[in-house]
């Protein structure tokens, strides 16, 4: 999605504007899941890379955790696998997760790293076993019809702990970490876990200012497909429970919540399909999604 063209003068003015959301962010720390179109059209990509160097050079710590979906779907297409999804979460299998972990680890993770040195940044790419960043156990999903027998769906992982040392130390030294969503386990298991459900516990830890979730939706929609631009966390529960939100979106969703609601002060899920999203929502009061507060 275009932005229209401004003029110099508008162009100053956007700038000026942007002066008191640098003032009041400076110093806190944005937690942001890179995922959806804004990972695979080379525009977007750009314009990503080139939104995070600029929220770290006026004094922002940004945290990126990135997904890989589609490039994970791309892989498993190419050896016969077909991806397989149960409450919006990735059936992954033994096969399966050595594709997920070179697809995630390997590939995105240098991808986006180099996206934003290009960009003039200092990123690092990091995994979840990196200093035992992330701790895992299996996820076991909730069966509606018996909740006596869970669901296995494999080698997907539940968050048990985060370290958040080697991100302050990265961020100490000016440094960008950009964070591949694989865990490790307690006899050194490797774990498939949801990227927006990572990017949320790490802004909890961290008691980020701010978590931001790209997506391929203009943010939450309600029943007739409107933008809701401000929700409390009552109404989301009340959307989840009547149907509004449902699949891939509640990870997503869940994520926001258990952030907003263990301190992080405003979860964004917006529209990574805008060119500038990143900007837009934080540095200005033209949003491109919807805004969570904590409360």
């Amino acid at each position: 999605m275009n932005l229209p063209q401004s003029s110099p003068p508008q162009e100053a003015t956007i700038l000026a504007e942007a002066l008191p959301y640098i003032k009041r962010f400076h110093g806190k720390t944005i937690v942001v899941k890179f995922g959806g179109n804004a990972m695979i059209d080379e525009k977007l990509k750009q314009c990503f890379a080139r939104d995070v160097v600029l929220l770290k050079l006026v004094g922002m710590n940004v945290v990126v955790v990135h997904g890989g979906g589609p490039q994970i779907e791309n892989l498993l297409t190419r050896v016969g696998k077909k991806g397989e999804f149960i409450q919006g979460m990735r059936v992954t299998d033994a096969e399966t997760m050595e594709i997920v972990e070179m697809v995630l680890g390997g590939q995105v993770n240098k991808d986006v790293v180099n996206l934003i040195n290009q960009a003039g940044g200092k990123a690092v790419g990091l995994t979840g076993k990196d200093s035992n960043l992330i701790r895992a156990k299996k996820l076991l999903l909730q069966n509606k019809e018996n909740e006596a027998d869970p669901i296995d769906i494999g080698m997907v992982g539940d968050i048990t702990q985060i370290d958040p040392l080697l991100i302050s130390h990265l961020e100490a030294g000016g440094f960008i970490p950009v964070i591949a969503p694989i865990g490790v386990g307690e006899n050194g298991e490797t774990y498939n876990i949801n990227a927006d459900v990572v990017a949320g516990k790490i802004a909890e830890i961290l008691k980020a200012e701010k978590l931001v979730l790209l997506t391929n939706t203009p943010g939450v929609l309600d029943k007739e497909g409107n933008l809701v631009t401000d929700v409390t966390p009552r109404q989301i529960d009340e959307m989840v429970a009547d149907g509004t939100l449902f699949g891939g979106m509640l990870p997503k969703i869940s994520s926001a919540l258990d952030a907003a609601r263990s301190g992080v002060k405003s979860v964004h899920i917006i529209d990574g399909r805008v060119e500038h999203a990143l900007l837009l929502e934080i540095l200005t009061s033209h949003g491109v999604g919807t805004m969570i507060k904590n409360r």
